[in-house]
């Protein structure tokens, strides 16, 4: 028996991690707002051919979304996405995408000299976990600066404007680890490493 409940906060959260609209979803799926909002709510279940559309407007199998229980999801090293952004570096989405789970880790590497440049704070609740693999990393958090090298790591509640840079003559690698809230009111898009996160 499908779960209607489940399969909405599935939708929901899919639709919300890729900053979409109920309208722009909907467009998307060729569904109305009103019957994609019922699905959402657990209000209406939805005809496999809605439920396909809806899929396809999310750009999931349609498997994946109605798939109940599942305990483990994996994310294979070739499906990693790898941006290189200007300024030659470059960062890894190591975690799968969970509907509702608003957990990321990224792998991120730093030319000599470079800085990734400031972003911004997110909503109250936000946290951030960094661990250096090699090289040094500059950490600014609020306009603090903290020097972290090779082994260290550290935790910063993510509300406030930070960066990185690598001030050092060989490239830094390093890993973060972030839960980020959805401001409330803010149409649900959640900033993530998927944006721009370094």
């Amino acid at each position: 028996m499908l779960d209607l409940v489940v399969l909405g906060g599935r939708v929901q959260g899919l639709r919300h991690d890729r900053g979409l609209t109920l309208q722009q979803l909907a467009d998307a799926a060729s569904v109305s707002v009103s019957m994609l909002s019922s699905v959402e709510r657990g209000q209406k279940a939805p005809t496999v051919v809605v439920l396909a559309r809806i899929a396809d407007g999310l750009g999931v199998p349609l498997a994946d979304l109605v798939a109940q229980g599942r305990r483990v999801v994996v994310r294979r090293a070739a499906d990693q996405d790898t941006v290189d952004e200007p300024g030659g570096w470059r960062r890894t989405i190591l975690t799968p995408v969970v509907p509702g789970v608003n957990f990321e880790w990224i792998r991120t590497t730093l030319p000599p000299g470079c800085d990734a440049g400031e972003f911004p704070a997110y909503a109250p609740g936000s946290h951030e976990f960094v661990a250096v693999e090699s090289g040094s990393l500059r950490l600014t958090l609020g306009g603090q600066a903290v020097h972290l090298d090779a082994g260290d790591s550290a935790y910063f509640a993510a509300d406030v404007v930070h960066g990185y840079a690598n001030p050092g003559s060989t490239p830094c690698s390093y890993h973060v680890a972030a839960l980020v809230m959805r401001p409330r009111g803010a149409g649900g898009h959640q900033v993530t490493g998927r944006d721009r996160r370094p």
